[in-house]
């Protein structure tokens, strides 16, 4: 049995994570998998969006609680494998936002901890409406600080504050309304609004997603004298695209561009 499912629908590769058992935790394991998929299709140019989901009731619980506390019997009570541990997760969702591709969470049941941490580093998110989300890592002693980084980079830092210190779940509707999910649905519609996202995405042009998903990021942690700069830049390299010369005349001509790419 594969840890991570994919099955691939015109330019959209579909993920979906396979450990019902464990409500799909990031153990080391799924760490290892999701890392070397998001790897592969930084590198695959037919892919111009992905989706990710969980298979069995739950998008995904966070790390795996029994995989941790074996890991504490080491001499030094854990230390080095915790460290390991969490920067390998931090390099996965990195890879996310690095990928040239847009990534969309398809998420359903809960997302907790690093769970609701992989719903924020994604890029876009669809959730059914009876979806809850928490950074509830404070109930059990263990405040939630990776995750914090994502999701404090998604919804108003009150409202992460205020999840990350009372571990509270907050709902679909709530989770849209601070910014962390695009679209909420009902059970018999997820699967439909997020693949017509994902192929609405995927019909533009890769070359200008792609820089313009590293725009995206980069000038948010620029100066806005030094975003306009960079951007200004990255729109003279887009506009040099043979491509975009295409769609703008195709736009003219009041008929649907045909890429190259």
């Amino acid at each position: 049995m594969s840890l991570l499912e994919r099955y691939d629908k015109n330019a959209v590769a579909h993920l979906q994570m396979n450990a019902p058992e464990k409500l799909n935790a990031l153990s080391e394991a799924m760490l290892a998998a999701l890392q070397s998929e998001f790897d592969n299709l930084s590198e695959d140019k037919s892919i111009r969006s992905v989706v990710l989901s969980g298979k069995g009731k739950a998008f995904c619980a966070g790390h795996d609680l029994k995989e941790m506390t074996a890991g504490r019997q080491a001499e030094d009570g854990g230390k080095a494998y915790f460290k390991s541990l969490f920067d390998k997760c931090a390099k996965m969702m990195i890879s996310i936002r690095k990928m040239p591709q847009p990534v969309i969470a398809k998420v359903h049941g809960i997302a907790t901890a690093a769970g609701c941490q992989l719903v924020a580093s994604c890029d876009m998110a669809v959730a059914e409406e009876d979806s809850r989300f928490g950074v509830n890592g404070v109930n059990i002693g263990l405040f939630c600080s990776t995750p914090m980084v994502a999701l404090s980079r998604n919804i108003p830092r009150k409202n992460a504050f205020e999840m990350l210190t009372t571990g509270t779940f907050i709902n679909a509707e709530t989770a849209k309304s601070f910014g962390l999910v695009n679209k909420v649905t009902g059970p018999e519609n997820l699967d439909h609004i997020t693949e017509e996202l994902a192929e609405t995405v995927a019909s533009k042009l890769a070359a200008a997603v792609k820089i313009g998903k590293e725009a995206f990021y980069n000038q948010l942690e620029m100066s806005i004298e030094d975003a306009y700069s960079y951007t200004g830049d990255v729109m003279v390299e887009n506009m040099l695209y043979k491509d975009t010369e295409k769609g703008i005349n195709a736009f003219i001509n009041k008929r649907d561009p045909k890429w190259d790419q």
